[in-house]
Order: C-alpha cells, then structure tokens, then sequence
C-alpha cells in the first residue's frame, strides 16, 4: 500500500522507492504521512481508503488528536508533546494518548482524526507548537519564528501563573497571565483568560473576573469550563438565575460534568442560595 510522506515546504532532499512504492521527502522537519483513515474515539468502526494519498489538509473540524506514548515515543519525548498539544489545541479539539501508531524510531508520532494524517518527529515543544499553527492558524505561523515564540513564552508565563494560583499569590498570577495575554497567542488564548477569571474572582474584582469569563466564551463557545467561571462570578455577584443558567449550558456541552464532586458542590450550594431567596415569598 503505498504511503506519502510530505514535509514542512523547505525540504532539502527528495527520495523514490520504486520496490515499496513510497515517496519520501525527507528534511530536518516535522514528517507527515497519510495512511489509513484512522477512526475516531466516537467511531471505531475501519473506514476503507479510496483513490491515491493526496496532500494531508486538516480542516478546522478536526475533533481529534492522539499522540503515541507508547515505550519508543515515550523515550523521544511524547509525554511532553501531548502536554503542550493539550496546552495549545483549539478548543474543539481533544488531545488524546495512544498506542502504537506503527512508525517506531520516527517518534514522536502523531495522528489527526478523522483524516488518518500520521506527523512524526515531533518531539519539541517548538516543533509541536508549529504543528498547532500549521493545522489549526491557516499557516500564518509556521514560518513565523517570533508567533512561535510568543505562543511558547505566553504558556509559560501561564505555567507560572499557575504555580502562583497553588501558594495564593493571586495578584502575581494576574500580573503573569496579564503579560501572557498581551502576547496574543495563537493558542491556549482561552485557558489563559479562563484563569485570569478565576484569579479575579478569588480577588474579589467581579467585573474583571465576569468580562474574563466571557472573552473565554468569545474564543470558545463550547468550552464548558467557561461557562463554569461564568456561573461562579454570578455566585459571587448573588445573581442566582443567573448561575443556574450557565451551570445548565456547562451540563449541555459536557453531560458527564455532572458526576463529578467540584460540580455537584456548586450544583447543592446554588440550590440552596435559590431556595432561600424564594423563602420570603413562601411565607
């Protein structure tokens, strides 16, 4: 079956191995490779491939990404791709570990679902960081050392943050994420306004942590942690009806939400803001 790899369009040597019938491109770059269509989490049923491999385009549709961590990719570096693709993924994009994508000693190996778009020797925060540009940015990004940089320095700036957030120097962490914003990075923009929310709130700056909360939800109207900060301020800001229904809308996008502990928690202590503030009208 024949395969095609393709490269970043900078590659410096090309190849052809009549006996395999593979073409190979091969560069100092992240190496791509079209194979199979791979099934998706939600669909594992094998999808037959037809025609000749073609260019790998992926589309902003893309719900899934997994990468190997599997003994061969771990030891290249796998564990710490999937961080930073997790870290800079769109939001309607999972990121996913996997097993064995089949291509040992070409790792970092990963896939994009539902094309079946295998990318390999993506083992650097800065090479995983071009891949998210490439796919997900319109390539604005790939050849743009300084995007790539300001993308890597905002997630760091936040990785900070967070550290700040777990010893309660919230003012430090506002101040980090504040000059992460100010970056405007290509990814991971709305994890980081989502902090900044939560951070504010624990501030007690309402306004601040409600307008954090909804650039949050500008830049990803499904991302239900948004809605979670959302309905917090409210909380905070006594505005019941309010929480309530970004609560329900959190539960909407994610219905498995509502087994875990942090939720049902916020679930019990808004039922009970709601029955005591209609406890007047009972009587």
């Amino acid at each position: 079956m024949p395969v095609l790899l393709l490269t970043f369009p900078f590659c410096s040597e090309i190849k052809k191995d009549r006996k395999k019938e593979k073409h190979m491109v091969m560069s100092n770059s992240v190496h791509y490779a079209v194979w199979f269509p791979l099934s998706s989490s939600r669909n594992n049923k094998k999808i037959k491939r037809k025609g000749n491999p073609r260019f790998p385009t992926v589309s902003k549709m893309d719900d899934e990404i997994r990468v190997c961590t599997n003994r061969t990719c771990r030891r290249q570096g796998s564990m710490q791709t999937l961080e930073i693709m997790r870290d800079l993924s769109p939001p309607n994009v999972s990121v996913n570990s996997c097993g064995c994508l089949g291509r040992c000693g070409a790792g970092p190996n990963l896939a994009f679902l539902p094309q079946g778009v295998i990318i390999g020797h993506c083992a650097t925060a800065t090479s995983a960081a071009s891949v998210i540009a490439r796919h997900y940015n319109n390539g604005a990004a790939v050849n743009d050392d300084s995007s790539i940089r300001s993308v890597l320095i905002a997630l760091a700036l936040r990785k900070r943050a967070e550290a700040e957030i777990d010893q309660a120097n919230f003012s430090q962490a506002d101040l980090l994420l504040s000059q992460a914003i100010q970056l405007k990075p290509f990814g991971g923009l709305h994890i980081i306004y989502k902090l900044r929310s939560r951070v504010r709130l624990a501030m007690g700056n309402y306004l601040g942590a409600l307008e954090d909360a909804r650039e949050t939800l500008n830049l990803a109207p499904q991302y239900p942690e948004a809605y979670m900060c959302e309905g917090d301020v409210f909380m905070e800001m006594e505005q019941y009806d309010a929480a309530e229904k970004s609560y329900s809308m959190c539960l909407q996008i994610n219905p498995t939400i509502c087994r875990s502990k942090p939720f049902k928690t916020r679930v019990a202590k808004l039922q009970e803001k709601l029955i005591a503030a209609d406890m007047p009208h009972n009587q």
